[in-house]
């Protein structure tokens, strides 16, 4: 079993910045593929950015050129720096890992899931 942790959620003004982190723990390998979600008010879930077992990266359309996801295999870590924050980035942002096939952005193709962090920009 896998369990994942986000942490560096908060309050932002619009064209700030904040780092997400998502620490795995338990039966993890370091070519873990990872990915973002988030949920905002009235929506539904959707992928923002997914790094796969070889360090290739996917993005949204929506946060491409202003989000970076990264990963550090040693620490079980992968990142999401999120810059230049727009109002409608509000939302909870979770993590997931292991992607059994399928695509990125596909919720049922993720074994493991967080519980989220809310990030809320004004």
């Amino acid at each position: 079993h896998v369990q994942l942790v986000e942490s560096g959620g908060g309050s932002v003004q619009a064209g700030g910045s904040v780092r997400l982190s998502c620490a795995a723990s338990g039966y993890i390998g370091g070519g873990t593929s990872y990915g973002w979600f988030r949920q905002g008010p009235g929506k539904d879930r959707e992928g923002v950015a997914a790094i796969d077992s070889r360090g290739t990266t996917f993005y949204a359309d929506s946060v491409k050129g202003r989000f970076t996801i990264s990963k550090d295999s040693a620490k079980n870590t992968v990142y999401l720096q999120m810059n230049n924050l727009k109002p409608e980035d509000t939302a909870m942002y979770y993590c997931a890992a292991e992607r059994r096939g399928g695509i990125w952005y596909q919720q049922d193709v993720w074994d493991f899931w967080g519980q989220g962090t809310q990030v809320t920009v004004s």
